[in-house]
């Protein structure tokens, strides 16, 4: 005997009943739209005026809406007469004009902010450390760092990696004497180069949460950067041109990438005493330290060899000509 009954779907002469089920638990007024009069009233009793009346709050964000659009219209109109009203520049239109006009800041007293270069942290030197491979000196470095002890109390130190079974005297003793004269805690920057068997110069100066800066060239614009100069946007872009130009063309293109370079920098140099503007910037000690690596020099145009003898006037740089007697 069944436990319960269930009754049955379909009558006897197989019709089907019709079986009223419910759509929903239960019913709740559109707030979004007024109901049509043929809507069914509201199920629950005090709900009626939420029914017959729109949201104020939704009356309001419509309209601010609305507001916001047409303000977007507007603007794009305005910025649609503007196009029109500015000429594109010509390709080969020359920034010399732009660059000569310009005066970069002078390098200031201390320099860069070096908490805001290189973060603060209190109670420790902050300490850059550069691997560099001694088949292939990076000159540039050497030359930024007597730049760089221009400006801060540097700590200096050369180290050999086990890596590198020899390296030369010389390069052993690229910053001087590195006797400490003073306790650690009163220099402002460390600057420890090791010589070690590596492809590419790398570079870090927080060694626990940075990865390694990579190549002569990137290095050359960090460093340089902490001798505090700025420029604009175009000057920047150049700088940034020449160094690269020096580091892929003139150091590691073929013959006929070399003299192209060669004969660019005549060009600019005819114009300027600098690769960029009439002061000294990283493209010119990155170019200058490319031209003695690949034994470029000797060839080089008037413009180019009377640059490199005003480059090699210059403290830092003879300093590093030394290194290469």
């Amino acid at each position: 005997m069944p436990m319960y009954r269930v009754r049955s779907f379909h009558r006897a002469g197989g019709e089907v009943l019709a079986e009223h089920l419910p759509t929903c638990m239960y019913r709740l007024p559109n707030v979004h739209r007024r109901p049509s009069p043929a809507a069914s009233p509201p199920p629950q009793v005090g709900a009626r005026e939420r029914w017959e009346e729109v949201d104020p709050s939704l009356q309001a964000l419509e309209s601010r809406q609305e507001e916001v659009l047409k303000h977007l219209y507007e603007l794009k109109s305005a910025v649609d007469g503007l196009s029109k009203m500015i000429q594109t520049p010509d390709a080969d239109f020359d920034v010399t004009n732009i660059i000569q006009t310009d005066e970069c800041s002078p390098l200031t007293t201390n320099g860069a902010d070096l908490d805001l270069m290189l973060g603060k942290d209190y109670g420790a030197l902050k300490d850059i450390v550069i691997n560099a491979n001694p088949s292939l000196p990076p000159l540039s470095l050497l030359v930024l760092h007597s730049l760089l002890c221009e400006r801060y109390k540097i700590l200096s130190a050369v180290h050999t990696h086990s890596s590198v079974k020899s390296v030369p005297e010389n390069l052993l003793k690229c910053f001087g004497d590195q006797t400490k004269k003073q306790p650690r805690h009163e220099y402002q920057l460390g600057f420890t180069l090791i010589w070690k068997d590596v492809l590419k110069p790398q570079m870090k100066f927080s060694i626990q949460t940075m990865c390694p800066i990579e190549g002569e060239g990137n290095i050359a614009r960090f460093l340089f950067s902490l001798l505090g100069q700025k420029y604009n946007a175009v000057t920047s872009t150049l700088i940034d041109s020449w160094v690269d130009t020096a580091i892929f063309q003139l150091k590691e293109g073929s013959s006929k990438e070399k003299g192209a370079v060669l004969r660019s920098m005549n060009a600019a140099l005819g114009k300027t005493s600098w690769l960029v503007g009439n002061e000294l910037t990283v493209a010119d000690i990155v170019g200058w330290c490319v031209l003695q690596q690949t034994g470029s020099a000797n060839a080089a145009p008037a413009n180019v060899q009377k640059w490199m003898k005003a480059c090699e006037n210059l403290a830092p740089f003879s300093s590093v000509m030394k290194l290469l007697k």
